[in-house]
């Protein structure tokens, strides 16, 4: 087994909320040498969740600076001189303020990759602005389309902005970097915004929007919960089944297993959608989710029980694959995606802040009395 595809690629990034964290994860588990720059002092936690705790550090290596004094700015940017990318989270103009933007960057090292991840951009009135996945989600259209048209929007947790959206475009962005990179020799910079990466996604809607094909009103649309194949119905034990069957013949395998006649049930006569809605409502609702698993279970109806974070890990078809890994005392999700010859592999255990600021500091040349010495200064934790 060689090792993974990104194993001469050393990453450098600034600790950061969010998506960042997400892509430094996805690098390392190719293969990358990701070194995360911590404060210098505090425990490093994010909503609750220690560094520590939190498998996005997993295989990488902290370093604790102070990029506030002088001196942490300056082994900032060695780091960045010996790296191939580097990413921060930063409001835009921050990082110039500090010394530590593109222009200092890549004047010391051409070669450098600096990936910069907002949430409105580096540009546009909203600059500046504070946000969070929702706000992203709600500004570029992409949250009113979903829920029920009788409530408000849900909050779909954060995982389409922030790290669809955010972290999964900035790794994408990176990664083409680093392509171009092989030929021009010349790095750049990455700006990966969550607004755009949410944007992004709905390209597909936008053109059915124009086609006619999509109406901007909530739950009047093939997927948002309108046609009666496509959403999520209660059962009798408090759980809830997925019903995907877009296709004609998942639908007739559907109408099969639930023994309704296929001639009082035309898919796409879209007046009888309410009907329909409440009559499979009510027949999902005579049963318990797991008794309408194993009904379903081997038939091609896209018809699935809805898993709780924990059951999923249980879930044969996952265990089988390995889609959830045990490592480092904690059962968190393996890397993805797979590749057959370099694959992607769980590089290390989770860090906490600093854990290996004496080993990343004497890469760069330094010996411990100049250690104990920016210590004592507060310059490294």
């Amino acid at each position: 087994m060689e090792a993974g595809p990104l194993s001469a690629v050393r990453v450098v990034h600034l600790a950061a909320a969010g998506p960042i964290p997400l892509a430094t994860m996805l690098l390392a588990d190719l293969g990358a040498d990701v070194i995360r720059v911590d404060r210098a002092t505090g425990d490093g936690s994010v909503t609750g969740l220690a560094t520590r705790d939190d498998p996005r550090t997993r295989g990488q290596r902290s370093v604790g600076l102070d990029v506030k004094q002088e001196a942490g700015r300056e082994l900032l940017l060695q780091l960045m001189e010996r790296s191939d990318v580097f990413l921060e989270g930063m409001r835009p103009g921050v990082a110039e303020r500090l010394g530590i933007g593109p222009e200092p960057a890549l004047r010391r090292n051409p070669r450098l990759v600096y990936g910069r991840m907002t949430g409105w951009g580096q540009d546009g009135p909203l600059a500046r602005a504070v946000g969070h996945d929702l706000n992203y989600l709600a500004v570029a259209g992409a949250l009113h389309p979903m829920g029920p048209a009788d409530a408000p929007p849900p909050v779909p947790l954060n995982l389409i902005a922030d790290f669809g959206g955010g972290g999964l475009y900035l790794a994408v962005g990176v990664l083409a970097a680093l392509l171009e990179r092989a030929s021009s020799g010349q790095g750049q910079v990455v700006d990966a915004a969550m607004v755009d990466g949410v944007a992004s996604m709905t390209g597909m809607f936008h053109a059915m929007l124009a086609k006619g094909l999509w109406s901007d009103a909530r739950e009047d649309n093939l997927l948002d919960g309108a046609a009666p194949f496509y959403r999520t119905y209660a059962t009798s034990d408090g759980g809830f089944m997925a019903v995907g069957a877009i296709e004609s013949q998942f639908y007739a395998a559907l109408l099969a297993t639930l023994g309704l006649d296929p001639a009082r049930w035309p898919q796409h006569d879209r007046s009888r959608w309410p009907s329909q809605r409440a009559a499979l409502a009510e027949v999902f609702a005579g049963h318990t989710r797991d008794e309408w698993a194993a009904r379903f279970a081997g038939v091609d109806a896209c018809v699935t029980p809805v898993l709780s974070l924990a059951e999923a890990t249980a879930h044969p078809h996952l265990r089988e694959r390995g889609t959830f890994v045990e490592a480092d005392g904690l059962t968190q999700p393996a890397p993805a995606p797979r590749l057959s010859r370099t694959p992607a592999a769980v590089a290390g255990p989770r860090t906490g802040p600093r854990a290996h600021t004496a080993e990343v500091l004497g890469e760069l040349g330094l010996g411990m009395a100049e250690l104990d010495a920016l210590r004592a200064k507060g310059v490294v934790g």
